[in-house]
């Protein structure tokens, strides 16, 4: 999968996706620290260990780097940004019950817009999954050859 690139000066605007999600019953915040069991306990759950321990970095930083979506009390999405790199957005990830609701979308245009909020121009999306989503959605644009990008020198062995 390819990283990409995305202008933060271009980025659709995150009230109208907040209210109309708020209107649905579901909250889009900042995490808080003291919310980090639960949050990686999600992750956890729904990802993996992996995305869980990138999480706990946006969670280590002030101000917070890391958004969830919240339904009825329970965690139903996350999203951070600068947890693997500076500049970077991900990981991301919305429960499979809860997909297609434009949650996702939530989170990424908040996380963004922190990046954009810390002086960033562009933003990057590593190994980006759903290559034609963010370029629908944030005019992100393909990096060329950047296949695996930081994550060409993995362990061998995956921790669990």
């Amino acid at each position: 999968m390819p990283d990409l690139l995305v202008p933060l000066y271009k980025l659709p605007p995150l009230e109208p996706v907040i209210s109309s999600l708020a209107a649905k019953g579901i909250v889009i915040r900042r995490a808080n620290t003291f919310e980090r069991t639960p949050i990686n306990n999600f992750i956890t759950e729904n990802f993996s260990k992996q995305w869980s321990d990138e999480n706990a970095a946006g969670l280590s930083r002030q101000p917070v780097s890391s958004f969830i979506a919240i339904e009825a009390g329970s965690i139903i999405g996350f999203g951070t940004y600068e947890s693997t790199r500076r500049a970077y957005f991900g990981p991301t990830g919305v429960a499979l019950s809860h997909r297609g609701q434009g949650i996702g979308t939530g989170l990424l245009l908040a996380c963004l817009h922190g990046l954009q909020d810390l002086g960033y121009a562009y933003g990057i999306i590593g190994s980006a999954g759903p290559v034609d989503f963010y370029c629908k959605t944030v005019n992100a644009i393909v990096i060329p050859d950047s296949e695996s990008g930081i994550y060409t020198n993995l362990l061998k062995k995956r921790v669990e």
